[in-house]
């Protein structure tokens, strides 16, 4: 294969797997990015207002590849994402939230019924 060939077949969509989060509720992670005002910067399905332009829109959330457009889409990437973005991103406009793992989980569950 030349190295086109290749450089493409990495950037191939590839199937995504369900993301389950055991234990996890998917309803309180709404209720919770309700409480924490994530739609002040995120356009969120399920979640009426606001509808922030800062943040990227979450619809779709689940078949994406990335988180952020840099980190594997993955539940406990995505808690670590949730509890403290910067500690990922240095820079980041996503701001550290005060959650705690399980609550994290949850807003992690709701992000993964996002299609």
């Amino acid at each position: 294969m030349t190295l086109a060939a290749l450089a493409l077949a990495a950037c191939a969509e590839k199937p995504v797997l369900p993301r389950q989060l055991a234990g996890a509720d998917p309803e309180r992670g709404r209720a919770i990015a309700e409480r924490l005002a994530c739609g002040a910067c995120h356009d969120i399905p399920g979640i009426d207002w606001p509808k922030g332009r800062v943040g990227g829109p979450l619809a779709g959330f689940s078949s994406r590849p990335l988180i952020a457009g840099r980190f594997p889409n993955q539940p406990d990437t995505l808690v670590r994402w949730l509890c403290d973005a910067p500690s990922l991103a240095p820079g980041t406009a996503m701001p550290p939230q005060d959650l705690s793992p399980s609550e994290a989980r949850d807003v992690a569950a709701f992000l993964y019924t996002l299609e």
